[in-house]
Order: structure tokens, then sequence, then C-alpha cells
């Protein structure tokens, strides 16, 4: 066996792969564990106040949005981290569904108040996103648009380590304190898209349920969904030995549904069954939001590996591309598509196009998610309706004249497409955004 021949094995003319990956961030979980983040902070700056890159005190950032911040949350967080002797500064740089333009901001802002040697982010997806850009260009040279993913931009890989982030989500749905993606829209060409690299995961994911208890209902609606699409993409995506084997060098975090991948999202949808919709009737449930939390970890967990595909691809474009909607329980200053909203409007007709791939696996995630003997997709519009999302995408105020422009933009998202379970087709897209355009 020469080198770099481990770990594939050959099909007739095709290398066939037999090595799968996973990684994960340290995990503190439980009720009040957000009341130990600066014992944590300190151990992750080497144990002490001192030696900081400035030769004083050390410093973190602390990455919040406006909206938490009126929670109160990250104030007590920081001064929890500056009882351990570090010094703090507090941005609430963060916007609700980061663009180039917020994340370029918030990267400015930091440079300015640099240097620092950890960060700190409180919030939802958007706020550890934007923490997640703002380590990424504090300690990388280039521009942003550098290193977001081809073909919208360059696909540079980091050249140097991170600086040690603390991801504290107060929203039970993106996973983002547990991946190695940071999500954004590029205005000019109207486009969700991402960075996505192994360096961008956060050090250590505090989850604390207690943080979510004031989430409004249609916050745990679209997030809740968005732990519901992340362990069904990654339960169905293209089973790690199917794709052609790699060099070490080319194995990217997601390598496709693989068995470690598979116990974290049968679970989170076991949890979903049972806490999903009590959570979204009564936010002040402590059980089903307990469960909620848990299920997004393991979510998390399980999609930041194998990955996700054709309603986070499809999701891109109809958040990237919004008009006049404005949900409620969000900032109304301006139009948007909640991402939880944005992907699960298409996954039903999704997971219809994906069927045939793996029928038994379909079957089971109806199972999983209480299903009894409906199909995924009669599940999936079931549940959207029980927690009160909109009807489908012309409520989102998109049409059948929108469906080529949503089309190209999902065509752009190649590296979740890859993961499907088929080979997916602008044709089969045009049929997905179709059948989503009302659901009931």
């Amino acid at each position: 066996m020469g080198p770099g021949a481990a770990g594939r094995h050959r099909t007739g003319a095709r290398m066939s792969e037999t090595v799968f990956t996973y990684a994960a961030p340290g995990l503190k979980f439980g009720r009040g564990a957000s009341h130990e983040i600066g014992w944590d902070v300190q151990q992750l700056c080497g144990g002490t106040a001192t030696g900081a890159a400035t030769g004083g005190t050390r410093r973190v950032l602390l990455v919040t949005d406006p909206g938490v911040a009126a929670t109160g949350h990250p104030d007590r967080i920081a001064q929890q981290v500056r009882a351990h002797g570090l010094e703090v500064v507090v941005h609430t740089s963060a916007r609700v569904e980061p663009t180039d333009a917020s994340l370029e901001a918030a990267v400015a802002l930091a440079r300015d108040a640099g240097p620092f040697d950890a960060v700190v982010a409180v919030g939802g997806g958007s706020s550890i996103d934007t923490a997640k850009a703002v380590d990424l260009m504090l300690t990388n040279p280039g521009t942003l648009l550098d290193y977001v993913n081809a073909p919208v931009g360059g696909g540079r890989a980091p050249e140097h380590p991170l600086l040690p982030l603390v991801a504290v989500p107060t929203t039970s749905g993106t996973g983002a304190e547990s991946t190695t993606i940071c999500v954004l829209d590029v205005l000019a060409l109207k486009v969700k898209t991402g960075i996505s690299h192994a360096r961008l995961r956060p050090t250590l994911a505090v989850v604390d349920p207690d943080l979510a208890m004031t989430q409004p209902a249609m916050v745990t609606a679209s997030a809740g969904m968005d732990i519901l699409c992340h362990a069904l993409e990654s339960w169905t995506a293209r089973w790690y030995a199917d794709f052609d084997a790699k060099q070490p060098q080319q194995r990217v975090p997601y390598c496709g549904a693989n068995p470690i991948a598979d116990m974290w999202a049968e679970k989170s949808m076991t949890l979903l069954a049972g806490a999903f919709r009590r959570a979204v009737r009564d936010g002040g449930d402590v059980e089903a939001r307990e469960q909620m939390a848990l299920a997004a970890t393991f979510a998390g967990l399980g999609f930041g590996n194998a990955g996700v595909h054709v309603p986070h691809a499809c999701a891109y474009p109809i958040a990237g591309r919004v008009r006049d909607y404005r949900p409620e329980g969000y900032p109304a200053d301006e139009p948007i598509v909640p991402h939880g909203m944005a992907v699960v409007m298409t996954a039903p007709a999704a997971f219809a196009l994906t069927h045939d791939a793996s029928p038994e696996r379909h079957r089971r995630a109806a199972e999983l998610l209480g299903g009894t003997g409906g199909s995924l997709p009669e599940v999936l519009r079931g549940l959207m309706r029980d927690v009160g999302l909109p009807s489908g995408l012309a409520e989102l105020g998109y049409g059948d004249a929108d469906v080529d422009d949503l089309v190209a933009g999902a065509m752009q998202q190649q590296r979740l497409l890859a993961t499907a379970p088929v080979d997916v087709t602008p044709d089969d897209l045009a049929l997905v955004f179709r059948e989503s355009l009302e659901h009931w």
C-alpha cells in the first residue's frame, strides 16, 4: 500500500472513501452553566490574568447584539469574566442575519479596540457567527471576502490559528456554537453564503437553557426548525463512503452521514418530538426549554460533521432576496426571513426529492418525529402549522416568477448540494421551490 492509500478501497476504476472525521468543541451544558464562564475564559487565557498580547492584563472581546444586550445576559457574563482579573470590552456589533457589511464593520471596531487574548460570543447564531468572523480577521491577513466559500468568494483557508472562542447561545437552534461555519449575506449579490473551515469551530460551547427562556414564540419556532433540519439533513445526507476518496489535505468538515453523526441526529429528533410544540406554546416550560437546548446541541454535533444539503441550499436565496417580510418577534427595522424559517420552507418538498435515495431513513425520521404512518413531508407540514410558521413561500412574498432567481441562488451553494443523497439539478430545485409556495 503506497503513501496516501490508507482509508481507501477501489470499486471498479473508482477509489471510494472509507474514512470519516468527527470533531466538536468542548461543551459545558446545563442550567447555570453561564455563571462559570469567568473561570472558563481565564483557563483558556493560560490560567492567569496577566501576560496578554500587550504584556499586561489579558483582554477579552465579548460580541453580542443590541437585542440580546437588552436582556442583561452579556453584561452579567462580562462582570463574571472581570471578576477573574481579565479586562472585557463589550461590542454590540452583531446584526441579526449578518451581512458582509455588518461583519466588516464589526471587524473594524474590534481592530480599533484590540489586541485581545480571547473572544466570547453571547447571543444567537448571528452573534456567534459575527464573533467567528471577527476572530478570523483579527488573526489572519486579507479581506473577509477572501475567506467566503467559492464561487461567491475566494475560498481561502486561514493561515494562522484563531484566538480561543467561547460561544454562549441564547437561542436553541442554529448550532453555531458547535460548527465550523459562519453564515452571511453578501449584499451586492443578494445571496447568503458562508465561510467554512475547521479553525472557525469554537473552543468551548457553554449551553445554558435558562438563557433561552425569554425567546418570543416565533423565534422559538424558527430556531426550532433549524434544529430539526440540521438533524434531518445530516441523517439523510450522502453516506460518507459514497464519496470519492480524499487525500488528507482535501478533507473538509462536512464528510457525509456517518455512524457518529447519525447517533446525534436520531437523539435530537427524539427530543424535538416531545419538546418543540411545548416550548413554542409555553416559553416558561423549563423542561421543554432544556430539551430544546439539548436537541440543538446534539443536532449541531451531528450536522457539524455530516453536513446539510437541499433545504439549507434553498434557504440562502430565500433569506438573501427578501423584500417586505417582517416576522413577529424579530427586529422590525428591516425585512428579514429568519434562517430556520427559510430552511424549513422548502424542507417538505426537498425530502420528497431525496426520499428514493434512502426510503427507510425518511420513514424512520417521520417515526422519530412522532408521525403515525404519515410521510416525512406530511409530518413536517403538520409541525410547521402547529408552531405557527407561514404557510409557504408565497406568504413570505415570493411567487412563481421568482423561482428561476431562487434556483440560481441555490445552485451557488455547491458545497451544500454536494452532500445531498441525490444529484440535484436546476429542474429539481425549480420543482422544490414551486411545491413550497403553498403548503396548506
